[in-house]
């Protein structure tokens, strides 16, 4: 067996086949180990069951909710009535499709694609506005939960409808008093003197789909219990009651709701998984949530760059089109190059996912707990993912607005709606403050106290670093410039979360800043790397079209360049807010060693990538 399956085979003492964990499937591993090529996975190798998910969903979209948004010249909004059953039409006609069940097991009626495949659905349904958090809430955070946790009768009791469309489901943790402290909701869940049901008071908000869901995942306190419990509560119950639709910023053809509990009476079997479990549960479903989030913006980026481009094309300016204009290009190019580089991490973390999951059930554990622990796993990388991604998303439509000129703000060309569509997804999954701190303290955890990844000896490999900097050799690697520059990246975030852990002590975790500063510098390293080993597995391959391939190059080569700059900047002001003095000039030339200038045209590049993708008339990657 080669490394991408198993390290190594070996016999347990039962005499039967066991292996060694893949170093690489190791959530964080990218930071204290290398990762060669042929260990990735991307785009470029989808099997043709993905494309045709990818296609099908893509058809959908534009027949079933872009080609109606032109024709009407405006968005459904579900505070109108008829537009509100025109959504859940929608959602009727994606069950009849099969798009209902990407998730769920194909015993319940679902198609139960693998993660990577779930990943793709969430990018490319980015091409169907609003109603992408309407079909999303269906298919992640409705549905898993009892896909992953719960017992056989209600699999068979609730999965069936879910997957088909006829029954819809919300979930619902949020409460006004606890948002991203979701452990502190007030909800309880009070066992009756007959044992025969559970009565649940209190409220949750920003309820999505729960105008019309007929099912919720719901989050209570049983009686006094510190951590939170998860329940199915159907619409039909006793004591249970919806409130109006919201008026929203944007996604405004999503139903989002308050719930209410009055004494609610949910019946002990509703209980789902162990009590105590709901909120490992719900922080388990928001893993793979925050990668398909993510996943969303950048599918919302690349739609809006398309868009842009094309109107680019056709609106004339001082006798030429736009898309002539430097200034135009800047913004194709620079949008181009960032949805390369965050896809390339994206989908290497969704096929990591689907490998974690494979090796865990070889080594024995049931499918449902090995997708979970799967997940689990890249949590580091699956917040990158999200905060990157839902930057991306409203810096694209942003500027995709700003392509169009005034007629960006044209409620009839829909770009507005994108603009507005694209800011929740800095918020919900976690907002991207909380994700960043999460991706520092998460690795340091691992690090400190589980012991699963050894930081300090990762550490140890600065100094002859930094000694190859000040007398560099000549290398035969026709990538050694850009590979320095991502084991730069790495061993700076290693040298200032070292430096200032000492300094600071217990006290860093107060220090937010800080921590956020190291947040960019990790995050940077890893799309850095994916991007950069995505390049190099498309040359190993012998990409067909070299034009094509050399524009690729280019965006990994621009991204490394405006990942330089980023961490070279919040480095700087991580050691102004925790130094002074000689040993802070000391840190300062260590990090201007470690994030040494990247000689290349940033100016030429944006403009050959811009041009490749007007060629083309959109993104093309």
């Amino acid at each position: 067996m080669t490394r991408t399956t198993f390290e190594k085979v070996k016999l347990n003492s039962e005499g039967n086949a066991s292996f060694d964990p893949n170093p690489i499937l190791k959530g964080g591993y990218f930071v204290t180990g290398d990762t060669r090529p042929e260990e990735i996975f991307i785009t470029e190798e989808w099997s043709e069951e993905h494309r045709m998910i990818a296609e099908m969903v893509t058809e959908f979209c534009i027949r079933e909710i872009q080609e109606p948004f032109f024709s009407r010249g405006r968005e459904l909004v579900v505070t109108n009535k008829a537009d509100k059953e025109e959504v859940l039409g929608l959602l009727r006609k994606a069950g009849e499709l099969g798009l209902c069940g990407v998730s769920i097991p194909e015993q319940y009626g679902g198609m139960a694609l693998d993660f990577k495949g779930n990943t793709l659905f969430s990018k490319v349904m980015a091409n169907g506005f609003s109603f992408a958090t309407t079909l999303g809430a269906q298919t992640s955070i409705g549905s898993l939960p009892i896909v992953y946790y719960g017992n056989e009768a209600q699999k068979e009791k609730y999965l069936p409808g879910i997957a088909s469309g006829e029954l819809v489901a919300a979930y619902a943790l949020t409460e006004p008093g606890a948002g991203s402290d979701a452990n502190s909701g007030k909800t309880t869940a009070t066992l009756s003197s007959d044992g025969q049901h559970y009565q649940l008071n209190g409220q949750k908000i920003w309820i999505t789909n729960g105008g019309f869901a007929g099912l919720f995942i719901v989050f209570a306190k049983i009686d006094q219990d510190e951590k939170l419990s998860a329940f199915i509560v159907e619409r039909s119950y006793e004591g249970f009651s919806v409130g109006v639709e919201e008026k929203k910023m944007g996604i405004k053809g999503s139903s989002t709701v308050q719930i209410y509990f009055d004494n609610c009476k949910v019946p002990v079997e509703n209980l789902l998984g162990e009590r105590q479990e709901g909120f490992r549960m719900a922080l388990n479903i928001l893993n793979g949530g925050r990668m398909k989030a993510g996943a969303g913006g950048i599918g919302g980026a690349q739609f809006s760059l398309t868009k842009a481009v094309q109107y680019a094309i056709e609106r004339q300016q001082f006798g030429q089109p736009i898309a002539n204009f430097g200034a135009i290009q800047y913004k194709i190019g620079d949008i181009a190059m960032q949805a390369f580089a965050n896809e390339a991490a994206l989908f290497r973390t969704a096929d990591y996912i689907d490998r974690k999951e494979i090796e865990l059930k070889a080594a024995g554990l049931p499918e449902n707990e090995a997708k979970v622990k799967a997940i689990r796993e890249f949590a580091v990388e699956a917040s990158i993912i999200k905060v990157r991604g839902s930057d991306l998303a409203c810096y694209a439509t942003d500027e995709a607005i700003q392509i169009y000129g005034g007629m960006g703000y044209a409620q009839e060309t829909g770009m507005e709606m994108g603009y507005r569509d694209a800011r929740i997804t800095k918020i919900y999954e976690g907002t991207n403050e909380v994700n960043r701190l999460l991706t520092v303290g998460e690795l340091t955890k691992r690090a400190m106290v589980t012991k699963e990844l050894d930081l300090v000896s990762a550490g140890k490999k600065i100094p002859a670093f930094l000694l190859r900097q000040l007398a560099p050799f000549r290398s035969k690697d026709s990538y050694a410039e850009e590979e320095r520059i991502v084991q730069g990246l790495k061993h700076a975030f290693l040298f200032l979360s070292g430096t200032a852990g000492r300094k600071l002590g217990k006290k860093m975790i107060d220090e937010q800043e800080i921590v956020m500063n190291l947040s960019t510098i990790l995050a940077e390293a890893y799309v850095a790397e994916s991007v950069l080993l995505k390049v190099k597995k498309l040359e190993n391959r012998g990409a067909a079209d070299s034009e094509k391939l050399e524009i690729q190059r280019q965006m990994m080569q621009l991204y490394l360049y405006e990942a330089l700059a980023k961490a070279r900047k919040a480095a700087l002001e991580a050691i102004a807010s925790f130094s002074v003095g000689g040993q802070k000039r000391t840190y300062i030339l260590v990090v201007n060693t470690l994030l040494k200038p990247y000689d290349i045209n940033p100016k030429e590049m944006r403009r050959n990538i811009a041009g490749f993708i007007i060629e083309k008339r959109g993104y093309c990657f």
